[in-house]
């Protein structure tokens, strides 16, 4: 069958998506038609063509440029047929579902496409564009030749249990795929534990609860052990939920699965309640998230108001990205300064961040600050002649720019500020 890289499964708040991510001509088909994705986004460019550091860690992404065609980019990743270009074809189990039957165009096109940039000026390249994600007319496994298994990968993130849900139920309800397992405890449990069965009856009340339900970890990643044991245990579908470090993981697996010529497809599940893939509009957790934050706002603002010259610091997460701390920030409106990774600040001087709190101080008695985890990293690593130290998913360990700030902003103002500082992360 044909697996896509981001599933959009009925319920899945998700929209398909990234980049790194592999396989973007879909293996299992996703069951409705959505934007596949593939780089980064940040809020300060709606469909941002500059490059992040998420956008560097693509592996093996190939663009097509068409001149004849308006200068049209195609970004792909790889497939099955690339390296097993004789498989067969069967028909895809969703033309016999009577949920598809009253749709006029159940399936996507080969050759349909999204566009990273939806304004375009006359005259002007068409750009960059993705794969379209959703379900192939054809695809390349039959329903029960299937064994596919799920893993959860790094941090917890809300909403997890309702991917692993809507991916059992969608393979099994919509593709009649029975055999899927779960690997407990991230990327190490696919060697080091047993695996446990996974049905619609299993997960069928997991999206209730918080967390995981096949567990989590950070690091473990041996890609010749992996594909070992996904050799022997005959599993020919894998899907990984994950953030960064863990899709270069999964970019690593299906480059061992190709070397070896094992009909196995890798599908990568972004994880990032950081909003921060391109071409779609939430990532799952972004929501609750802003939710939360918005509490964090709140309460530094009820303390702010409740002292004499009061600044409130409410650093919210965000690596590469700052949309939590701006939804937040648009959402709360009690936010008078946010800063965020994309925007690049200054303390001192005219136009300084230490001129606006002033000035700020003295209109309204109290400000409140909000500031995304990855703002202002090089005046912390600065500071503290910090050398850049990485997590066991391989991604680089943020300084703590909350109390950074704080700080500064007690050292500059102490004679005339009282200083509370709230933080979540």
């Amino acid at each position: 069958m044909d697996l896509s890289i981001a599933l959009t499964f009925p319920s899945i708040t998700t929209k398909p998506s990234p980049s790194h991510l592999l396989l973007s001509r879909p293996l299992f088909p996703s069951s409705s038609p959505g934007r596949s994705l593939l780089s980064t986004r940040n809020p300060s460019s709606s469909r941002h063509n500059h490059r992040t550091p998420r956008q560097r860690l693509r592996r093996r992404v190939s663009a097509a440029v068409d001149d004849d065609d308006g200068g049209f980019v195609l970004e792909d990743v790889p497939h099955l047929s690339d390296f097993l270009p004789n498989l067969p074809l069967y028909p895809n189990p969703l033309e016999k579902s009577q949920a598809y039957a009253i749709v006029k165009q159940t399936f996507v096109g080969q050759e349909d496409a999204v566009a990273q940039t939806v304004v375009v000026h006359k005259g002007s390249p068409r750009g960059v564009h993705f794969r379209r994600a959703g379900p192939r007319e054809k695809v390349y496994f039959k329903p029960d030749e299937v064994r596919a298994c799920v893993v959860t990968c790094g941090g917890l993130c809300p909403g997890i249990n309702t991917v692993i849900r809507e991916i059992v139920c969608g393979l099994n309800y919509m593709y009649g795929v029975d055999d899927i397992l779960g690997i407990v405890g991230g990327y190490r449990g696919f060697y080091s534990k047993n695996t446990v069965k996974l049905t619609p009856k299993v997960v069928n009340d997991i999206h209730k609860r918080g967390g995981t339900s096949l567990l989590t970890s950070r690091g473990g990643h041996d890609t010749i052990k992996i594909v070992d044991s996904i050799q022997d245990r005959g599993i020919n579908q894998v899907y990984i939920i994950g953030g960064d470090g863990t899709q270069k993981g999964a970019a690593l697996i299906h480059e061992e699965v190709e070397k070896r010529g094992m009909k196995v497809a890798v599908a990568g599940i972004p994880k990032t309640i950081d909003n921060d893939i391109a071409v779609i509009d939430k990532s799952f957790g972004f929501d609750t998230a802003v939710e939360e934050a918005q509490r964090a706002i709140n309460a530094a603002h009820v303390e702010v108001e409740c002292v004499e010259n009061g600044v409130g610091v409410v650093k919210l997460m965000g690596r590469y990205s700052g949309f939590i701390a701006m939804h937040a920030t648009l959402a709360s409106r009690d936010v008078d300064c946010c800063l965020i990774p994309e925007s690049p600040f200054y303390l001192e001087g005219q136009g300084g961040l230490f001129q606006f709190i002033e000035s700020r101080m003295k209109e309204n008695g109290h400000v409140v600050i909000v500031i995304a985890e990855g703002a202002g990293q090089e005046f912390v690593a600065q500071s503290i002649h910090d050398v850049n130290q990485k997590d066991a998913s391989g991604n680089r360990l943020l300084l703590d720019v909350g109390l950074w700030l704080s700080h500064k902003i007690k050292v500059w103002s102490t004679s005339f500020i009282s200083f509370i500082a709230i933080g979540i992360s």
